[in-house]
């Protein structure tokens, strides 16, 4: 049962080698493997982003304010952030790429009700 327990902690709350594997996962999957990330980290300094992301650098923050929160909205913010390594604007393009997510209406849906209840006011991914 404890082993159990820590598998579930470890999804819940995974580490920056476990964001980049899943980059990688969510980008072979989705983005047919064109968004190739040098590193995926937790950051402490995004009070108002879930996300961010230097495309020249191919870096990519995720704010841990996402810690424990659902798999599949960490994911959502992960596959955002993949698709600005393609794309750098938030154009139709962009969006067209970030939908092959499945989650990702229920994600962004997710986040602007956490985002609202928290603050009162909506944040940006």
């Amino acid at each position: 049962m404890l082993d159990r327990l820590a598998a579930k902690e470890q999804r819940r709350r995974p580490s920056d080698d476990d964001l980049l594997d899943r980059a990688a996962e969510l980008s072979a999957r989705y983005l047919d493997g064109r968004a190739n990330p040098s590193s995926v980290r937790w950051v402490e300094n995004q009070q108002h982003r879930w996300g961010s992301c230097t495309p020249d650098h191919g870096t990519i923050r995720i704010s841990t304010r996402l810690r424990g929160m659902p798999s599949w909205v960490v994911d959502y913010v992960i596959m955002h952030e993949l698709v600005h390594l393609l794309v750098p604007s938030h154009g139709p393009q962009f969006w067209a790429l970030v939908e092959h997510y499945p989650k990702a209406e229920r994600a962004r849906g997710f986040l602007e009700g956490f985002s609202t209840a928290a603050s009162g006011s909506a944040e940006e991914y």
